[in-house]
C-alpha cells in the first residue's frame, strides 16, 4: 500500500459512534509512549469527535482515501473498521491491536507484546473452551459451539514458547460470552491470572475483535467479513484465520486480561437473535473451512489468496452473499496495491 508514511509504530484500532469514552481517554495517553491509534467514525459519530494524539478518520476522509472501497462496506456498521485496518498499514504499523471504545485498559495494555509466547500448548479436541484455562467457573467465549462449552481440552504441563501471530488477550468484568451466558448468569466477572495457552494445531477456539494482537504476517487475516451478522463478524473473522494458519504453521494464543470492559448498551435478546446463526452453523462451518485449504499449500505470502479462498467457500456454503466478495476483493486490492481476481 502507499500512503503518508509516518514514524513505524504498533498501532491501535477502534470504530466508534460515541464521544471519546474512558478507554479512548487512556489510549490517547498510550500514544505518548510510541504507540498510534485510529478511531474509524460512522455516519452517527460527532461530527466534532476528537481525542489528543489519536486519528480520527471521519466519514469524509473514509471516502477520499479509500473511494469505492469506503461506499462498499456498509454504514452505521462495525465492519467499518476494515479501514482503521488499512490506515494503520498503510502508515507503517508494526502490530495492530483491534479493540473497542467499551475496554478499559489494565496496567498491562500494550506493554512488553512479542511474537514469541512462553506458555503451555492446549489441544486433545476438536474445540477447547480456552476459558476454562483462565477460570473454575462456568463460563465459555462467544462463538464456541454451544455442544462444546464443557470442554477444556488437554493442557500441556510444559511451557514452551510459540511464534504466535495472532494473540487474543482476555477482558475482565464483563468479558466476551454469548447472550445465553449474559442472559443465564449475568453479573461481573474476573479471570484468574495464569500462563497463556496456546491453540495446538487443529484444536480451534473462537477469539473476537476486543482485545487482540495482529502482526504483519497475519494483517491479511484482520478483515471483517461485512454482510454476515453483527454478532458473528469477528467470530467468523477468527474461523478463517483458525484454518489458514493451522496450514501456514501460525500460532494463536490466549492470555490473561489487560482489559476490563464496561459494556457499552446491548438488547440480549437482539444479541441473541444474531447469534443463532452461529449457535446453528459454527461447528459446520469448520469443516467447510478446513476441507477449502486440506490441499492447499499456504504460506504466508500466500495469506490472501487463502483468505479468498475461504470467503469464497463461506459464500458458496450460504454463510455470506455474493456480495461480500465483492468486498473483500476491494479490501485485498488496497492493501496490495494490486487488483484481485
Amino acid at each position: 500500500m502507499q500512503g503518508d508514511q509516518i514514524q513505524t509504530a504498533p498501532w491501535v484500532v477502534i470504530t466508534s459512534i460515541n464521544p471519546p469514552t474512558a478507554a479512548i481517554r487512556k489510549i490517547s495517553a498510550l500514544c505518548t509512549s510510541g504507540w498510534s491509534a485510529v478511531v474509524v467514525g460512522d455516519t452517527k459519530s460527532p461530527p466534532d469527535w476528537h481525542a489528543e494524539n489519536i486519528h480520527f478518520l471521519s466519514v469524509s476522509e473514509q471516502k477520499s482515501r479509500y473511494g469505492d472501497l469506503a461506499e462498499l462496506i456498509p454504514y452505521r456498521h462495525y465492519c467499518r473498521k476494515n479501514l482503521g485496518y488499512l490506515y494503520a498499514i498503510e502508515n507503517g504499523a508494526s502490530l495492530i491491536l483491534d479493540t473497542d471504545d467499551d475496554n478499559i485498559p489494565m496496567e498491562g495494555f500494550g506493554r512488553n507484546i512479542q511474537r514469541g509466547v512462553a506458555g503451555r500448548l492446549l489441544g486433545g479436541a476438536e474445540w477447547v473452551n480456552v476459558y476454562k484455562h483462565f477460570s473454575d467457573e462456568n463460563i465459555w467465549p462467544r462463538g464456541l459451539p454451544l455442544n462444546r462449552i464443557h470442554e477444556p481440552g488437554v493442557i500441556n504441563s510444559l511451557s514452551r514458547t510459540s511464534d504466535c501471530v495472532i494473540q487474543q488477550f482476555l477482558a475482565d468484568r464483563d468479558p466476551d460470552v454469548d447472550a445465553i451466558h449474559r442472559l443465564v448468569f449475568g453479573g461481573e466477572f474476573f479471570f484468574d491470572a495464569k500462563p497463556p495457552a496456546i491453540l495446538e494445531a487443529g484444536t480451534w477456539c473462537p477469539f473476537n475483535s476486543q482485545n487482540t494482537v495482529f502482526f504483519p504476517e497475519a494483517f491479511p487475516l484482520l478483515y471483517l467479513p461485512c454482510h454476515v451478522s453483527f454478532r458473528m463478524t469477528d467470530i467468523w473473522r477468527s474461523f478463517v484465520a483458525l484454518a489458514i494458519l493451522e496450514r501456514a504453521g501460525g500460532a494463536l494464543a490466549f492470555l490473561a486480561p489487560t482489559v476490563e470492559q464496561l459494556r457499552n448498551e446491548h438488547d440480549l435478546m437482539d444479541d441473541f437473535e444474531l447469534e443463532v446463526v452461529g449457535y446453528r452453523f459454527n461447528d459446520s462451518i469448520r469443516t467447510v473451512l478446513r476441507q477449502t485449504l486440506a490441499n492447499v499449500a499456504v504460506s504466508w505470502q500466500t495469506l490472501p489468496e487463502a483468505l479468498l479462498g475461504c470467503m469464497t467457500a463461506l459464500v458458496r456454503a450460504g454463510h455470506a452473499p455474493e456480495t461480500e466478495l465483492k468486498v473483500v476483493k476491494a479490501w485485498l486490492a488496497t492493501l496490495l496495491g494490486r487488483q484481485v481476481v
